[in-house]
């Protein structure tokens, strides 16, 4: 079930203030993002790297240039995401990706 967070990482993601969030991140201060509904976000500047986004809703996201190497995106949907230039964790097939861009299945990763 998808959720609308209650932490001040996620406001910052929600308001579009990836400079206090990347420095908190940057500080070590931890963001989940499980099962959370990031609809239509720009997250192109957000620091992303190891964030777990297992369950999340990427649905119509810019995901531009983002590094997800690093997240657990396993049922995760990215149905109609921009995403050129992103870098993917490497146990997620391409075929996966597509089917979940064109038609929002959940990602499937492998061991």
């Amino acid at each position: 079930m998808l959720e609308q967070k209650k932490s001040k990482l996620f406001s910052l993601i929600i308001e579009a203030n990836h400079e206090k969030f990347n420095a908190a991140r940057g500080n070590g201060e931890k963001v989940d993002l499980e099962n959370a509904n990031l609809r239509g976000l720009d997250l192109k500047a957000f620091r992303m790297a190891g964030i777990s986004l297992r369950g999340a809703y990427l649905g119509y996201c810019d995901l531009r240039g983002v590094d997800l190497r690093g997240c657990d995106l396993e049922g995760a949907s990215i149905k109609c995401a921009k995403i050129s230039g992103t870098y993917f964790p490497e146990n997620l097939h391409a075929d996966e990706i597509m089917l979940s861009i064109t038609q929002g299945t959940r990602l499937r990763t492998r061991n």
